[in-house]
């Protein structure tokens, strides 16, 4: 299952276990079992600390692959193969499940092992999602500090009956005993805040007794997290306020485009990021959300958690979000058909119709990936022709399965109640209305900057991004602002990065000036 290179670079990983972890596996006679047993079979020859076991009881769902710690009796189960993204998750379930130190704050190993009740948490996924792992760590993470709290991935496309029972047409989707918990992405300190009702509270109570910034970031994309970088360098008391760190890097698949690295991906870049920016002494305060900026003898950003953070100069990096189409039927079928990332959702799609709204690259890559997963993909662009590179439209065009429609106004999302099953365009160039038939809506229409909080504030563009000068200076002295947020006309990760430099020095200049 696994090659020489990867058993190599496991069996390092693995010396670092302290304790007996047990493999459990559930089995039957499809392929899919076959290769779990083979998996199991090469992590267990890995490390005398492993032992492999077979499922008794026969209510267990199969396939699958129980992670166990004999000291703790901790529970973290792998339903389907766990490999592509999902692999470093199986990694970091031994690991934990073995005893190796894990790299989270003592108050928040305190304030989970303190978890009372028991958790039963299934996170569905698919194992092209770059969004899901993330979610599927911070579970285990939890199921290997408390016994209490047991944890199952399952991977939609393998138990696609689950999945149709429960009508979840969005990864990752995770279940608290039972009941829909949560949809897309989740850091743990949100699914802390939201099982521990006083966290939020505290959480808020620590915030305010912070002292004053010098520099206060708003985001931690790469924009922030450059931004950050710069400040500390500079000597300067440097704080973080990210929703999720890294931001919508995290979701991005391939990144080809990032100077001296031929080919990396959205986490692994995200990691990286964080890993650098945590090297120097900058306060990090993930899953805060910035609500409201204020200016009196210094700065305050309000949280919405009513937080106050005060600072001498704050730089601006929010990133910005999926553009959302606005018609009727859009938000109530958000996660039952209509989906924004194709990586994520495609797999519950496999055999089915799908619309791809957009003919940008991101629109024509979209509908390219998902062609060699669903029945059928029609693409619907508003313009008169597709935006996107020749050598895209040339692909999408050779597919047989592709459909291309221009001058298509998109107009409804029709729905049963339940999830999508079709929508409603325009015909542009006779004012005719048209019905498709179909699944699946995924929309590709470009992004949207992250700046409502910010109106009145300073200046924005029609379009809601914030006006810079060259050295990233709002209209409000002392704030400065970098990345996808802002007027600056190319949205690309390096530029992004670029632009956050820019912010933090302009404003370490400020602070020396004022």
């Amino acid at each position: 299952m696994l090659d020489t290179n990867l058993k190599n670079q496991l069996k390092t990983y693995l010396q670092n276990l302290k304790s007996p972890v047990e493999l459990i596996v559930a089995l039957d006679g499809s392929d899919k079992a076959a290769e779990l047993k083979s998996l199991a079979e090469d992590i267990a020859s890995l490390s005398s600390l492993i032992q492999l076991k077979h499922e008794t009881d026969p209510a267990v769902m199969k396939p699958s692959m129980l992670v166990r710690s004999t000291a703790k009796n901790t529970q973290i189960r792998f339903a389907g193969v766990p490999m592509g993204h999902e692999f470093t998750s199986l990694v970091l379930a031994l690991l934990h499940s073995g005893g190796h130190t894990i790299k989270e704050e003592a108050a928040v190993l305190e304030q989970i092992a303190a978890l009372q009740g028991e958790f039963n948490f299934e996170i569905f996924v698919s194992l092209s999602c770059q969004t899901c792992p993330e979610v599927v760590q911070a579970l285990n993470l939890m199921a290997a500090v408390n016994p209490a709290i047991k944890t199952t991935m399952i991977d939609g496309a393998v138990f696609q009956d689950e999945v149709s029972k429960r009508n979840i047409m969005a990864v990752p989707t995770v279940y608290l005993n039972g009941q829909q918990f949560s949809q897309g992405a989740i850091t743990l300190t949100n699914i802390l805040n939201k099982i521990d009702t006083g966290a939020a509270a505290r959480q808020a109570e620590a915030l305010k007794n912070k002292d004053t910034f010098d520099m206060l970031i708003v985001g931690g994309g790469p924009a922030g997290s450059a931004a950050a970088i710069y400040a500390a360098r500079k000597g300067l008391n440097t704080g973080v306020i990210a929703e999720r760190f890294g931001g919508q890097v995290a979701d991005t698949v391939g990144i080809e485009n990032f100077i001296s690295v031929k080919e990396t991906e959205g986490p692994k870049l995200v990691a990286n990021l964080e890993s650098h920016v945590r090297h120097y002494e900058v306060d990090i305060m993930n899953s805060q959300k910035a609500v409201k900026l204020n200016k009196n003898e210094l700065f305050e950003v309000t949280l919405e958690n009513g937080a106050v953070l005060k600072s001498k100069s704050v730089v601006l990096s929010t990133g910005a979000r999926w553009r959302e189409m606005n018609v009727p039927g859009e938000k109530e079928y958000r996660g039952k058909g209509v989906a924004y990332c194709p990586h994520c959702d495609g797999p519950l799609f496999k055999g089915k119709r799908v619309a791809v709204i957009g003919g940008g690259n991101s629109g024509i890559e979209a509908a390219i990936d998902l062609a060699g997963i669903v029945q059928h993909v029609t693409v619907l662009e508003f313009d008169s022709k597709l935006r996107a590179d020749a050598v895209l439209i040339k692909k999408a065009e050779s597919m047989g399965n592709i459909t291309i429609i221009t001058q298509a106004q998109t107009t409804e999302v029709l729905g049963d109640g339940q999830r999508v099953v079709g929508l409603k365009y325009t015909d542009r160039t006779n004012g005719e209305s048209k019905t498709v038939e179909l699944a699946g809506i995924f929309v590709q229409i470009g992004l949207v900057p992250n700046t409502e909080w910010l109106r009145g504030a300073v200046e924005l563009t029609p379009r809601g991004e914030i006006m810079v000068d060259s050295h990233g200076q709002t209209s409000l002295k002392g704030v400065f602002a970098a990345g996808d947020a802002t007027n600056t006309p190319y949205k690309q990760i390096i530029i992004a990065m670029g632009s956050g430099a820019t912010a933090a020095l302009g404003a370490f200049d400020y602070l020396i000036r004022n």
